[in-house]
Parts: C-alpha cells; structure tokens; sequence
C-alpha cells in the first residue's frame, strides 16, 4: 500500500487511509491515534449528535470484519442514537458510572463475554434477579454471545462480524436477547461496532455505537 495513497482522498476515507498507511511502519502509535479519533467523536457527540453519528456511519462502512480477535479487549461507548432526551440520561449516567468494561472474545469457537466492573452486579440484580454474572481476575464477565460473519442488519452491502446474544439461553431475555452488536476493524487493533435492537421480525433499530481495542 503506498505512503501516500490517502493524501488524494479527503474526509474522513483518506483519514482512515492515511491510518492505514502509517500502520505498516508504526502500528502502535496508529492504533493510538485511530483510538484517540473515536475518543474525540464520543465528546463531540454530546454537542452534536447529528454530524459524529454520521461519522461514525461512515468510519463504520469503511471497516472490514475482524479476524483472529482473540482475548480481552477494553470497550468505549461512543454514543447512543435513541433519541435527544434518552441519549442525555445516557450520557449523565455513563459519565458517573460505566459498568461495561470491554469484552473478551475465543476465536477457537466464536464465542465470548462481556467484561464487567465488580460493582456491576448491584444494577444487574435489579434488573435481572435471576442472572448471575461471574468472577474474572479484573471484574466480572456477563452476557456471552456467538460471533459469525455476515451482511449487517443496518449496512446490508457491507460485511460484518456479528455478536450474537439471542442463541445464548442464559442470557436474560429482557433487553440483552434482543441485542445484536455488529463490528468491523478500523486499523489492526482497534474495532468499531453498532449496537442495533431487535424489535421484530427482521427489523433492528442503530440504537448506539461502541469501540473496542485490543489490550
């Protein structure tokens, strides 16, 4: 790939390109700064909502399905695309308290969970008195899923790597089974994903936006 394939292309394809380019020679240092990018568009979102979902919509289409994610990855809510008022409360509630720390993924059978705080379990048991989360060296870990590669719901013409909730019987069936995260990879190490609803049939509403990152 060449050095200056990007520097024709403006907007946010000859950012990505320019990333991508850099990766070669500085892998590290562009995972940084592709991860500081979506840092950047979660404050941005809190101002403008409209213009940092449609970047993100559109970083989101340039990416590729993952492949080989393995292990432990740390997780960024970006932003939720609800609507005004619910995204605010979101926001007011995250910046005190994130329960979801990232999620961890098995590569060998297309599974994984999520990573969550310790304290996350005051909250869970409200919620879902009947689930039980499971101690981890760094938290606890909740709602496994299966991970398989396929067109998206909201991006048909783009391939993606499906986290799957639904299959999973012991995960609770109020909101998590209704989840479908689909996630692609930015540069190596750094992956962005859409939190879509199911909300019947085969309709799914973009509910929000998440990163993740590799440790």
């Amino acid at each position: 790939m060449s050095g200056d394939s990007g520097l024709a292309i403006g907007g946010v394809e000859g950012r990505l390109q320019r990333l991508r380019d850099a990766a070669e020679t500085k892998p590290v240092a562009t995972a940084d700064a592709a991860w500081a990018w979506i840092t950047e568009l979660a404050k941005r979102s809190k101002r403008d909502a409209a213009s940092t979902d449609a970047e993100c919509n559109e970083l989101f289409r340039l990416g590729v399905p993952p492949e080989n994610l393995d292990g432990p990855t740390d997780g960024l809510l970006v932003m939720t695309t609800t609507n005004p008022a619910l995204d605010a409360a979101v926001r007011a509630v995250a910046g005190l308290w994130m329960p979801w720390q990232g999620k961890r993924f098995r590569n060998s059978d297309g599974t994984g969970e999520n990573r969550m705080a310790r304290n996350s379990t005051v909250v869970s048991r409200l919620l879902w008195p009947l689930y039980s989360m499971r101690d981890a060296e760094e938290g606890k870990l909740a709602f496994d899923f299966k991970t398989y590669v396929e067109a998206g719901k909201d991006d048909p013409d783009r391939q993606v790597m499906v986290i799957d909730y639904a299959d999973i019987e012991s995960n609770p069936r109020l909101l998590i089974r209704s989840i479908r995260d689909e996630l692609v990879e930015i540069v190596d190490s750094v992956f962005l994903g859409k939190i879509l609803y199911h909300s019947g049939s085969d309709k799914y509403n973009k509910i929000g936006y998440f990163a993740l990152r590799t440790h």
